[in-house]
């Protein structure tokens, strides 16, 4: 006869008996911004800090495979962008983010840096106005390809 307080099984089923965590602990996890919101909030504080000019996060999440947010500002010249990328990336290798992608530093009207799920685009206004990624991956396009 089994003892009594002794529950029979492997402790895999013991687990699966024991059943889902306390609500209270499942809250105080959600109530934490998640490692993506952090990232962006290192990265929008940074480019901020550099005064980067009309700063848009679009929601990637499920409309694209290569990233999950995208970061797009504008800077006013050369210098300026090439500044606030590299500040991007110290910030970015201080949060601890170790693989760190810039495109276009040899001083082109458009920088492109990967931070693994967001990808930050940086531009002088005349490339941003000429290649017009908000449009392009913004919610008019969701409200255009719905009709």
């Amino acid at each position: 006869m089994p003892e009594a307080g002794k529950v029979p099984g492997t402790p895999r089923k013991k687990t699966i008996a024991a059943g889902p965590k306390p609500a209270a602990s499942r809250r105080s996890q959600k109530a934490e911004p998640s490692a993506l919101d952090r990232l962006q909030s290192v990265i929008v504080g940074s480019l901020e800090d550099d005064k980067a000019e009309n700063v848009v996060t679009l929601d990637l999440a499920g409309k694209a495979s290569f990233c999950d947010r995208m970061v797009i500002a504008t800077g006013l010249a050369d210098r300026q962008i090439v500044a606030m990328a590299e500040h991007l990336s110290e910030k970015l290798h201080k949060a601890g983010l170790r693989r760190i992608q810039v495109e276009g530093a040899a001083g082109a009207d458009w920088m492109l840096i990967d931070a693994g799920d967001i990808i930050v685009h940086l531009f002088k206004p005349e490339a941003r106005a000429m290649y017009g990624l908000e449009r392009m991956w913004g919610s008019e396009l969701d409200e255009v390809s719905q009709a």
